[in-house]
């Protein structure tokens, strides 16, 4: 059967980005400025609507500064929240603005993303950071701003990246069938998620992020590629 790629959907961390970036750089200065965040902007109503999604969810928190302990220990344990993500993409904004920080992109990936582009392949970003963690991401990178490259992009609202539906919803979204969307993932659970739905799908495989290579069954049947330099958009 062939399939036509008439779009491209891409992760971020271990993808586009090194995984490091996020670990080393980006979830440590969350957690230092997450105390002083909340007593400064606690009161605003859209950081409050998502301190009271955690109060919610852990009945016996009353107070702001368990709250802040709890998005902390969130943090150590990388959990995929959605508050949590929509409180640290707010704190990173201050970063990104102040120059804290630029986003790390590998050199081959800005290259290729402007190549689809140019060449009218609309690109689309799929996330467990928050949509505006993501835009703040692409918009302070290395190889400056690459927001304009992005026509659309997806979080955990729309569905756990581990599961199907969650890419038939995107796929909906983007109004195209899911067998002409490429999804570029470094995540076996989120390429058989993408796969199940009908998505064609590139496992990136980055010596950087994963010294051991997935090789074999490791790979799931998807196509491996070590950067984007080697993702082949032809006709299957």
């Amino acid at each position: 059967m062939k399939h036509v790629t008439r779009a491209i959907l891409t992760d971020i961390e271990g993808t586009t980005s090194s995984i490091s970036f996020v670990k080393d750089v980006l979830f440590p200065y969350a957690r230092r400025a997450l105390p002083g965040f909340v007593r400064e902007h606690g009161h605003e109503p859209e950081v409050r609507r998502w301190l009271d999604a955690v109060a919610i969810e852990h009945g016996s928190i009353c107070n702001d500064e368990v709250i802040v302990e709890t998005l902390q220990g969130w943090i150590d344990e990388d959990r995929k929240h959605t508050a949590l993500k929509a409180l640290q993409g707010m704190i990173w904004d201050a970063g990104y603005r102040d120059a804290d920080f630029t986003a790390h992109i590998y050199p081959d990936a800005a290259p290729a993303l402007r190549q689809w582009h140019a060449e009218g392949l609309p690109l689309y970003v799929y996330s467990s950071g928050s949509v505006p963690a993501q835009k703040l991401f692409f918009g302070h990178s290395d190889a400056g701003d690459l927001t304009p490259l992005i026509s659309g992009w997806f979080d955990t609202e729309v569905g756990g990246k581990r599961e199907a539906d969650s890419y038939r919803r995107i796929a909906d979204h983007i109004g195209l069938p899911a067998s002409d969307i490429v999804f570029l993932s470094d995540v076996v659970a989120e390429l058989d998620a993408a796969r199940e739905a009908g998505m064609q799908t590139r496992l990136v495989d980055r010596l950087q992020d994963y010294p051991q290579p997935r090789l074999g069954t490791d790979a799931s049947g998807h196509e491996r590629v070590t950067g984007f330099e080697q993702v082949s958009l032809a006709n299957a």
